[in-house]
């Protein structure tokens, strides 16, 4: 973080007084980008301090910089790191990285077997998400807990959200699954063991070996952050599809077709 008189740490009760300057900045920012955020009160708030699921950056003088709490759904299945806010006198300073940073680590320390998510429009955010290891996924694979999703009601783009079937929005979805980056970490040290056990690895640089020996394909996929300008591509027609809606000309059609083929 660029301002080294910035301290981002998990708030306190001690903290229940920023919570009304937490919340109108909440709101204010969602209106300026003219979407819709979960509203939370300023006792909501308080209460993420007291239970000590939230991080909170103030100044060594005491002045609000940002802020971001935890929730969790489906029975702490899912852990989702809601209501990332910074004071607009602070940005471009890194501290909504070290923020969100803080409170994966914080939601890691109190829900370890939890996958972690979230649903954002903001690309800054699903770059520093992407260094946490999080991947773009379906709606499919977040929570269904309907508690959750009554929270987009307060979006101006619930609409759409309801005509797909809750399938498909504007937001993209994000999720960090420990459980698959464990295993991707084992088929790794499965494969530097082999390389180091044989220096002269005659072997495909797609193949692996499993743990009986036997030789398997390895999946080929890319790489959500060496992509990213890709990814930027489709989020651009993501939008425009969602909001301009209801075209299905045929050459509506053939424009789509020709995009996702050039995209992928």
């Amino acid at each position: 973080m660029e301002n080294t008189d910035i301290i981002v740490r998990v708030a306190t009760p001690d903290d229940k007084h920023y919570a009304k300057t937490i919340t109108d900045e909440m709101e204010s920012s969602a209106k300026a980008r003219g979407t819709g955020i979960a509203k939370r009160s300023p006792e909501y708030v308080q209460l993420k301090m007291e239970e000590g699921k939230a991080v909170i950056a103030v100044t060594k003088q005491g002045e609000w910089v940002g802020f971001c709490y935890i929730e969790a759904w489906g029975h702490e299945k899912f852990v989702a790191n809601s209501g990332l806010i910074v004071n607009p006198a602070f940005r471009g300073h890194g501290v909504a990285k070290a923020i969100k940073h803080r409170i994966f680590d914080l939601s890691r320390e109190k829900y370890p077997d939890a996958k972690i998510f979230g649903l954002t429009t903001g690309l800054a955010v699903m770059k520093i998400n992407s260094e946490l290891g999080y991947e773009p996924v379906t709606y499919s694979e977040l929570t269904d807990d309907e508690e959750f999703w009554k929270g987009c009601r307060s979006c101006v783009n619930f609409d759409i959200l309801t005509a797909k079937d809750r399938k498909n929005c504007l937001c993209t979805g994000m999720l960090y699954d420990p459980a698959q980056k464990l295993k991707e970490a084992e088929e790794k040290a499965m494969r530097d063991r082999a390389a180091a056990a044989n220096k002269t690895v005659n072997m495909q640089p797609q193949m692996m070996v499993a743990a009986n020996g036997a030789m398997q394909q390895q999946k080929k996929h890319r790489l959500f952050k060496d992509n990213f300008r890709l990814f930027e591509r489709w989020l651009r027609y993501k939008r425009y599809v969602l909001l301009k809606g209801g075209n299905n000309s045929a050459a509506s059609h053939a424009k789509k077709k020709f995009f996702l083929f050039n995209l992928f």
